[in-house]
């Protein structure tokens, strides 16, 4: 994908259901991603391959699979090496910061999130990936 290229297909993985609804709402109407949404890690990695996102969001606290084993097997796909991936989380203590973007997390989201102004945070991310 090209740096200049606009983000436009969007994996947002989160076993909330009222979080889900709340960020599909979010990105979906407000921001007019295509956004594919899944309940699991597990989900995450049967899913991704087909829908070829731009960008992936990950929440980082998920029974089973959580955020950070995710992202690793994420990695292991050669599809998914450098799909930029962002945490959202609650966890944005410093030391957590630190080593989520040492995991290979491009930033993080801290929750809860402000629906009306999520897409632009993810534009604003989005924008800044390459520098």
């Amino acid at each position: 994908m090209a740096d200049d290229e606009p983000l436009q297909r969007i994996l947002y993985v989160e076993d909330e259901p009222d979080i889900r609804a709340v960020a599909r709402i979010a990105l979906e109407t407000v921001g007019g991603f295509q956004l594919l949404v899944c309940g699991s890690g597990q989900e995450a990695l049967a899913a991704a391959p087909a829908f070829a996102p731009d960008l992936i969001l990950l929440d980082v606290m998920m029974p089973g699979l959580d955020g950070p084993s995710t992202l690793a097997a994420l990695r292991a796909l050669p599809a998914f090496e450098n799909t930029p991936i962002v945490f959202m989380t609650a966890k944005v203590q410093a030391h957590e910061l630190v080593r989520y973007r040492q995991m290979g997390a491009l930033d993080v989201i801290p929750k809860p999130f402000d629906p009306m102004t999520l897409a632009a945070t993810v534009r604003g991310i989005w924008a800044t990936r390459r520098g």
